[in-house]
């Protein structure tokens, strides 16, 4: 059975760190990649985070369902095929792969489920048509809006207010200019497609879905229900989680999400680390030099919630701290120190003080029970 105690996670709709309550089994879903490059750090510090949660879980006596999908209908992947002359699921299958192989080598948990956004056009029309018929959305233009008015709590995930929210969104894609709108926040649910883009048929006329939709209709096909732990990188907050919670609740699923959590950017050069600046460290370039296991530790000595620099000097800290863990060959058992590093981990994944408990035993006993909590192999 689930222990008695607390995990302790910053939920960011509430915006502080309060206990995450969820029963023996566990729903959990992160927004995946759009697969048009390689995995790089930015991603691999989200994922990692939710593989410890997902760990520490299991280990608390749960049972947990984990979740990420694959955005491979969305315009940036639509942009890459058209540059390189290919089929954009041709793309999408390798960066997939791609992908994949990173996450196995950085030793993450297989998910329980991977799903496509090209394999729930069908389920995106219905969520559409639910909408439109609830009156949360209207059609103009040739798309399909959600009307922002008819969420009460617009802004509820976030935080922010209507200033903010514009900014943003005009920032991240939002098209707040887009004359058929009724309101700049408003957001497509549908829309016409590009001649040299895939399009489906609606009655709405042909075309393809927007973002947001795309992760309400896995979640709710996949997950089904309220999902108890939901969130990904920080820049998805807004407009992203914001509209996929005001859509989802919109269609009868109240509330959406119990616990939001979302994970602070990595910047090199002193900027954000993104595809957009190209400003990127690829693990899949890294693992060609340094054991996987190193890279994971240059992640776990960050706080999920802090945002961090890269620095390639902290790739030989980390080989030393790895083989040092290594080499803690002694029978004695690290009792203690397990319990440490749980507490560490119950402490809104405190990632860090549960790698310097480690340090600090690692000459004294066994630290092999608590690194493979950390997802940490020392075979």
């Amino acid at each position: 059975m689930p222990e008695s105690t607390a995990l302790r996670l910053h939920d960011t709709a509430r915006g502080a760190v309060v206990p995450f309550e969820a029963g023996e089994q566990v729903s959990m879903y992160v927004c995946g990649i759009t697969p048009y490059d390689a995995t790089h750090l930015g991603h691999a510090a989200t994922f990692l985070a939710y593989d410890v949660v997902q760990r520490r879980l299991i280990d608390r006596g749960h049972t947990v369902r984990c979740v990420r999908n694959v955005t491979d209908v969305d315009d940036p992947l639509f942009a890459k095929a058209r540059e390189l002359g290919v089929h954009y699921l041709d793309l999408a299958a390798g960066e997939e792969a791609r992908f994949e192989a990173d996450m196995a080598a950085l030793n993450a948990l297989p998910m329980a489920s991977s799903p496509r956004a090209s394999s729930a056009i069908s389920d995106i029309r219905r969520f559409v048509d639910d909408a439109v018929r609830t009156g949360h959305a209207y059609a103009a233009g040739g798309s399909v809006y959600f009307e922002v008015s008819t969420c009460a709590d617009f802004g509820a995930v976030s935080g922010y207010d209507r200033a903010k929210m514009l900014e943003l969104a005009a920032q991240r894609g939002g098209a707040v200019d887009d004359p058929n709108k009724r309101d700049p926040l408003d957001f497509v649910l549908w829309q016409p497609s590009l001649s040299d883009e895939p399009a489906w048929d609606s009655p709405w006329g042909p075309g393809k879905p927007g973002w947001h939709i795309e992760c309400s209709a896995l979640a709710q096909r996949e997950l089904g229900g309220t999902i108890d732990l939901h969130g990904g990188g920080a820049d998805l907050i807004f407009p992203h989680h914001e509209c996929e919670r005001a859509q989802s609740e919109a269609v009868g699923t109240s509330p959406f999400v119990r616990h939001w959590m979302h994970t602070a950017l990595v910047s090199c050069d002193g900027e954000k680390m993104s595809k957009s600046l190209g400003n990127l460290v690829f693990i899949d370039q890294l693992r060609a030099e340094w054991d996987p296991m190193v890279i994971r530790l240059v992640i776990l000595e960050h706080h999920y919630r802090e945002e961090w620099g890269w620095d390639a000097d902290r790739l030989d800290a980390n080989a030393e701290r790895l083989l040092v863990w290594r080499r803690s060959t002694t029978n004695r058992h690290g009792n203690d120190l397990m319990s440490q590093v749980r507490q560490c981990l119950d402490n809104d994944l405190d990632t860090v003080g549960a790698v310097r408990a480690i340090d600090a035993a690692a000459s004294e006993v066994d630290v092999t029970p608590a690194a493979h909590l950390l997802g940490v192999r020392l075979d």
